[in-house]
């Protein structure tokens, strides 16, 4: 046997700024210009979710103009190319195959990039369709939604659906920068705006008190939008995932163990109940408050910590029900249980679910107690009668 270690290091980049495509933000530009060939125009793909066209109708123009403004180092090789995005985008498999043929027929090449701009769906299949040509073309993502901001969109993770399974088909592929604009955020609907909030009360209870305590005493404010704690929350959010990535000792999650994916199991199995109907950020929430009474009901975390995790949920806006909960399978049971097995599957063989025993630390454990988890969803159906009851 001939063995030899390859050591590797990778440069990941989150840039923050607001209105990237200014004519005099240098952002995008000197990221690009940093790495080029010395006098050289390194030429450029833009894919874009058309999502962003009802709430910015100016954009493709806007962006063709800030290439022409700085043609001496970006070269734009056709208009932006619009492409379906959300949840659905990924279960098209031809769309794929439109970037691959948009890359083919531009000649990108590996010293060229693609510019992929949208939500966190759309940011996945674009990196899916450049980490597959050439064995990887370089990326920038671009996210435009709190929850890809602060959260999927600062991964290292590409993925499409595939056999009716969520990011079934992907690739581990660090991207070339991240530009976080953090003006896309005001053109947001409330709730796509929400989303993001979660996944940083997630990050924070696994990993991060101080940041807990942050979002805790804004929640009110959070709750209503208000520009500066959202994008506090949403940088924050995103430095704690970059920095669990970067210093996990597992960036291709080559273990079982995905502490970012708290309250995830059930959410990706409630998505896909619902065809999506419920959105990402909603699940997490829903997510996050069963296994929180889960843990609750087995011991592991106090009434009082459990109640005032659920209380900041419910203060930022979510809900912690969903009608899809009640779904049934053949046999009876909620069809909910079944996203278990497939987190286990998912996690290559062993299940490993992230419980939160206090705020700031997180544990693993590879069983879930059926009846507990029956008695949790009880409960959470309970809380939401009352509270529903006494809103009328």
């Amino acid at each position: 046997m001939i063995q030899r270690s390859i050591p590797i290091r990778y440069e990941h980049r989150i840039a923050f700024t607001h209105g990237a495509f200014d004519a005099q933000n240098l952002t995008l530009r000197d990221l690009v210009a940093d790495s080029r060939e010395f006098g050289g125009v390194s030429k450029v793909l833009v894919l874009m979710d058309d999502g962003l066209l009802e709430s910015n109708p100016g954009l493709p123009e806007k962006i063709s103009n800030y290439f022409a403004k700085h043609s001496d180092t970006l070269n734009l090789v056709h208009d932006p190319m619009i492409l379906p995005g959300g949840e659905a985008c990924k279960n098209d498999w031809s769309l794929v195959e439109k970037i691959w043929q948009a890359i083919e027929f531009h000649k990108i090449c590996r010293h060229s990039y693609v510019i992929a701009i949208g939500g966190g769906a759309f940011l996945d299949l674009a990196g899916f369709g450049a980490a597959t040509a050439h064995r990887g073309i370089r990326l920038i993502r671009m996210p435009t939604t709190t929850l890809s901001q602060g959260d999927g969109g600062v991964g290292v993770k590409n993925g499409v659906n595939y056999f009716n399974k969520k990011n079934w088909v992907g690739t581990f592929s660090v991207p070339f920068a991240v530009v976080n604009d953090l003006e896309f955020l005001r053109s947001l609907p409330d709730h796509a705006c929400r989303d993001g909030i979660i996944e940083a009360i997630k990050v924070a209870l696994i990993r991060d008190k101080p940041f807990y305590e942050y979002l805790e005493s804004h929640a009110s404010e959070l709750g209503r939008l208000e520009t500066e704690p959202l994008e506090i929350a949403i940088r924050r959010s995103a430095e704690n995932h970059v920095d669990h990535i970067a210093t996990s000792g597992d960036p291709f999650e080559y273990g079982s163990a995905r502490p970012l994916d708290f309250g995830h199991w059930v959410a990706h199995k409630l998505e896909q109940i619902s065809n999506f109907e419920v959105s990402h950020g909603e699940a997490v929430a829903i997510g996050m408050a069963v296994d929180l009474v889960y843990s609750k009901r087995i011991g592991m975390l106090d009434a009082q910590t459990a109640e005032r995790v659920l209380q900041l949920i419910e203060t930022t806006g979510f809900v912690l029900w969903s009608k899809f909960l009640q779904s049934e399978s053949a046999d009876g049971k909620p069809m909910i249980l079944a996203g278990l097995e497939e987190f286990r599957e998912h996690l290559g063989g062993q299940l490993t679910i992230t419980l939160v025993p206090e705020i700031g630390r997180k544990v693993e454990v590879h069983e879930m107690n059926e009846r507990s988890v029956l008695e949790a969803l009880g409960e959470l159906a309970e809380r939401n009668r009352v509270k529903t009851e006494s809103t009328v």
